[in-house]
């Protein structure tokens, strides 16, 4: 590019005195400039490439750092050693590099000294040049290259001469301007990245790299600038900001969604309560304006709506809800209604007990995207939680429950196996639940040897543990630890209460109590699947009176003797449950005045009422 003359004898004096090494590299590291200095400093020449052109460690170094310059798109600063060592910087550029070696002394006392850059190498340099006059206030400008005249659209004619602030506008933030102007002011180097505008209104992101030059008195004459579009850069950072800002605020969304559900979910006192809860609160929540729940009619197979909240209208004939039931997955639909542009249908279950379908709609199309899929499936988790504790409550105070008897023939079944490979007779008594969904099953075996029965579940899977609890006779009692998932645990899951086992060679029954609401239908498929010659023998209605805290109270002292109420008073009143004791049964004993032997089995015999009375299934 030609210079106009009125300012072509500064630009030449000012590149005059630029002569520190100064080598310029195409993208394929091909050299398109190398100045004097740097031709003695490298031995290398125009058109020649690297590294066949320097094949020495000092080569692959500048190499290695050009490469990582292109790659992350800023300047690579290095130090490297020939003669004597250099501060190095890579400038990248669209069409390459430019390199600028330093004797690190001179760069620890003056940024630039001199440098000889000729006219063409600026011009072919791949990034913007320009060159400022130092002495006038407003540093106008003496040069630009070719590169600059690309990326900004200005020509040199309409630029020479005037401050580079032409290139701000309305969105360029002040800091990085007043960044560049204390830096001048202080004859400093910097570094800042800014919004520029193009001669046609066009935006870009620039990297500006100032640096001033000193004459031979160590004055500065000059600034030398780099500048660098990093558009594509920004847009990208912009782009991983705003998504990181949206993803917070959704979480944001999620957790107080989550939380204000729980928290009425859990309050709910009932089934219908719970249900209630949770479409109001999901209905207050963007961009949810509906929510039902509805359950499968055993007797016609079709969905019965039992909560609704918000202003559509619910369609339990919509294929999801189908769908969703039979597949045990969330399924999603557009819908063409005003105010509930998408819809989205989940099963509400515990392990595999069905409580029923939620559906749930929304004022945009897009709304059920792949992490409100999981705000969601988490919700209808915790709504089937709380129904199953619900009902597994309800039905031990309910007044009327259902009863189902079960006939089962299958080996799977562990105490089956038993009573057929021993022609033992079996009992169940008790279980209890543990948190990690096991179980532990007292059973009653009469007919078998403790040692035939280790040898049986020793066995099997669905015996994780067995313990002999007592032995008289010929009856035994067991202690088996049953994984999830068995029998028991079974009925459970679907809140049922196990009241009887009952095991022969010939035949098992099994009588479960559910609440009214229970899906036994889904239970006896369940059980048929997983039991072959499993049978329904009976299915029926039973009122159960409610047994409050007194009449437990009277039934268990109607059952006591006299002396065996007052052994359990007195023992009580007296500490001596506790521990230490303040008080010996001999001194008790000498109270009512019996003997010690005596007064234990009165209040033996009390202990057993009062446990009997405690784990009864009449019990409440």
């Amino acid at each position: 590019m030609d210079l106009p003359d009125e300012t072509h004898v500064g630009a030449s004096q000012a590149l005059e005195r630029l002569s520190d090494p100064l080598l310029a590299l195409d993208s394929d590291w091909r050299v398109t400039y190398l100045n004097d200095p740097a031709r003695e400093l490298l031995g290398v020449g125009i058109d020649e490439q690297l590294p066949t052109a320097l094949p020495t460690a000092a080569g692959e170094t500048i190499l290695d750092h050009c490469k990582t310059a292109r790659r992350n798109d800023r300047p690579e600063p290095f130090h490297i050693t020939f003669d004597a060592r250099y501060q190095a910087t890579v400038h990248p550029g669209a069409d390459g590099v430019t390199v600028l070696f330093q004797r690190s002394e001179a760069a620890t006392e003056d940024v630039v000294a001199e440098l000889d850059l000729k006219e063409r190498a600026i011009n072919e340099a791949p990034v913007g040049i320009t060159i400022a006059d130092a002495q006038p206030d407003d540093q106008p400008l003496l040069y630009v290259n070719e590169a600059f005249e690309e990326l900004t659209g200005y020509p040199s004619d309409e630029v020479l001469g005037r401050n580079c602030r032409f290139l701000q506008g309305e969105e360029s933030e002040p800091e990085p301007v007043r960044t560049m102007r204390e830096a001048i002011h202080d004859e400093e180097p910097v570094s800042v990245e800014l919004l520029n505008y193009c001669q046609d209104g066009t935006e870009f992101w620039n990297r500006v790299d100032i640096a001033p030059i000193r004459d031979d008195t160590g004055d500065v004459s000059h600034f030398v600038g780099f500048q660098t579009d990093i558009s594509e850069r920004k847009r990208a950072e912009f782009a991983a900001r705003q998504r990181a800002d949206e993803l917070e605020h959704l979480l944001e969304r999620i957790e107080g969604l989550l939380g204000d559900v729980t928290s009425a979910v859990v309050e709910a006192p009932t089934r219908e309560a719970i249900e209630t809860a949770f479409c109001t609160q999901v209905t207050q929540v963007e961009p949810y304006t509906f929510a039902w729940v509805g359950e499968r009619d055993v007797r016609t197979d079709g969905v019965e709506v039992r909560t609704v909240a918000g202003e559509c209208d619910p369609d339990p004939e919509h294929p999801i809800v189908h769908e969703a039931l039979e597949t045990g997955e969330l399924q999603i639909a557009h819908l063409d209604i005003e105010g509930c542009a998408a819809a989205a249908a989940l099963p509400i279950s515990y392990h595999d007990t069905e409580y029923g379908v939620l559906v749930v709609s929304a004022t945009k199309s897009d709304a059920f995207d792949e992490r409100e899929q999981v705000v969601l499936k988490s919700l209808a988790r915790a709504i089937g939680s709380a129904i199953n504790a619900r009902e597994t409550r309800r039905i031990l105070i309910a007044d009327s429950v259902v009863e189902a008897e079960f006939s089962f023939r299958s080996s799977d079944l562990f105490f089956v196996d038993i009573a057929e490979r021993t022609d033992a007779e079996i009992s169940y008594l008790q279980s209890t639940n543990h948190d990690d969904g096991s179980v532990v099953s007292f059973f009653s075996i009469q007919g078998a040897s403790a040692d035939d029965v280790f040898d049986i579940v020793s066995e099997r899977d669905d015996v994780l543990d067995a313990r002999l609890v007592a032995e008289q006779d010929e009856e035994t009692l067991f202690e088996f630890v049953l994984p999830a998932g068995t029998l028991v645990s079974t009925m459970s899951d679907y809140g049922g209460k196990t009241q009887e086992i009952s095991a022969t060679p010939d035949e098992s029954r099994v009588l479960v109590e559910f609440p009214q609401e229970a899906d036994v239908r889904g239970l006896i498929e369940r059980l048929k699947d997983s039991y072959s010659g499993t049978e329904l023998l009976a299915y029926r209605h039973r009122e159960r009176p409610a047994k409050t805290k007194q009449d437990f109270i009277e039934t268990l002292t109607d059952s006591l003797t006299e002396r065996q109420l007052a052994s359990l008073q007195k023992a009580y009143v007296s500490g001596f449950f506790d521990w230490p004791r303040p008080v010996t049964g001999e001194e008790l004993a000498e109270s009512m005045r019996i003997s010690r032997s005596t007064f234990h089995e009165h209040l033996r015999a009390a202990e057993r009422k009062l446990c009997a009375e405690f784990f009864s299934d009449e019990s409440a």
